[in-house]
């Protein structure tokens, strides 16, 4: 038992929350590509990419703001920015829903799954406002188990749902986006009864604080739209420029770069919060220690686990996409992507260390540096190489320029340098590992 209680700490407890969504989220797809029509299926991933771009205008606005004032804070100031959250995400909702009525009374089209879509999207995207206040404020929190428990009861019981479906042979598209809207109702009352949500504090929102997040909150909106229509500028350009069966071939190494994204999206769950509580310190050396020990450790980490996948690229497309991709161009673009891996945790991290040290507007400058460039960079390669690869390529120079411009932006208001973040992560990795071995062989002894 003391064993596992080591074990199970905040950083992997994070590690599996944020896992848990992209893996219940690939089985959910792969259910849907097996059982719904390919109309239907088409119609579906149409409606998740616009709820996506919903939720994160919604989550954009709303979860980094409420992470820097509520992190650190006296109950009553707590109780205050969660008070006022809840305020602004009722107004976004607001917002979006005023915008869906008018395409309700004016929608003249035939197509019954678009239909559908425009008269359950706002009603949906109300439901799934308890759940993500509450997985923003149990991440400020630190409450990695109970943020847990809100994925796994989310993602979870749409997978559950869906099953239903398949045993009953009931599954299209209406009554999957019944599953999608009654999943999200149950999470929500969950969440919402048990105190995660805090919806009581609504009461103690002020204008001040509502003016306080909005503040923040539309500089780092616009940072994660940019950096959704930066993830999305490739497809868009592909699905231009080549013909659509070449989509797969360029999406399956994206697909594969979610596994770095995992360990990367955790370590980012961990730090937000201790970086936010140092900033209502005004511990500026506490927060350049968090951001070089993290972004140096996931670097360090990456390099090992990128020369594995350069070499093994062909043999692991292989065995998750199957034979007929095994060998094409998706495994060369792959090796490409490996080439900039190591870049992901220190452009990630010198973006919410912006942030999180109040300058936003300079991260939303550092992402639109990113789309504009990849877009340039994407036709420049097309036109040179005329292939996928000069796409691939693009993203080599699309990432150093994020990594440049937060490094220079960042400099101007903390300590560091970039050798600090690969000699503190060398040492905090070294120093992890020691700990982890000491206390599997103190285990094994006392087993002996």
């Amino acid at each position: 038992m003391g064993f596992l209680k080591k074990v199970i700490n905040k950083y992997t407890l994070s590690l599996a929350s944020n896992a848990i969504m992209p893996v219940l989220g690939m089985a959910i797809l792969s259910l849907m590509a097996r059982y719904l029509s390919k109309t239907d299926f088409g119609d579906y991933i149409f409606f998740l990419v616009i709820f996506t771009l919903a939720d994160t205008f919604r989550t954009g606005f709303l979860q980094t703001s409420l992470i820097k004032y509520y992190a650190g804070a006296s109950e009553e100031r707590s109780r205050n920015i969660a008070g006022s959250a809840w305020y602004l995400g009722f107004m976004i909702v607001l917002s979006f829903a005023v915008g869906n009525l008018l395409m309700y009374f004016f929608y003249f089209g035939t197509n019954a799954n678009m239909f559908t879509i425009i008269k359950w999207f706002s009603i949906i995207f109300i439901t799934t406002l308890p759940t993500a206040i509450a997985g923003w404020i149990l991440q400020a929190e630190e409450r990695f188990d109970k943020l847990f428990l809100v994925q796994l009861i989310n993602q979870g019981g749409f997978f559950i749902l869906i099953l239903l479906l398949i045993i009953l042979h009931q599954v299209n598209f209406q009554n999957t986006i019944y599953c999608y809207f009654l999943n999200n109702v149950i999470s929500s009352i969950i969440t919402a009864s048990v105190g995660w949500a805090r919806v009581k504090t609504i009461s103690s929102k002020s204008w001040a604080s509502i003016k306080e997040l909005a503040h923040f909150g539309k500089f780092s909106v616009g940072t994660s739209i940019s950096s959704y229509l930066l993830r999305s500028s490739d497809t868009f350009i592909i699905k231009m420029m080549f013909p659509s069966e070449l989509l797969a071939v360029y999406y399956i190494p994206q697909r594969l770069m979610e596994i770095f994204e995992i360990p990367l999206r955790a370590f980012i769950a961990t730090a937000l919060p201790v970086m936010g509580a140092a900033v209502q310190r005004d511990d500026k050396r506490y927060v350049s220690y968090i951001m070089k020990k993290y972004a140096g450790m996931l670097t360090i980490a990456l390099i090992p686990i990128a020369i594995v996948s350069f070499i093994a690229a062909d043999l692991i497309i292989g065995l998750l996409f199957g034979g007929k991709y095994q060998h094409s161009d998706a495994g060369n673009i792959f090796r490409i992507f490996m080439c900039f891996v190591m870049l992901l945790p220190i452009d990630r991290f010198f973006g919410i260390t912006l942030d999180i040290i109040g300058k936003p507007q300079l991260n939303m400058i550092k992402v639109f540096i990113m789309l504009s460039v990849n877009v340039a960079a994407d036709f420049a390669g097309i036109f040179i190489f005329h292939n996928l690869y000069g796409v691939a390529i693009a993203s080599i120079f699309t990432f150093f320029s994020g990594a440049i411009f937060g490094y220079w932006s960042l400099k101007k208001h903390l300590n560091f340098s970039l050798g600090d973040i690969f000699k503190l992560g060398y040492i905090e990795l070294i120093e992890l590992a020691t700990t982890i071995y000491q206390k599997t062989r103190k285990k094994q002894l006392e087993q002996n």
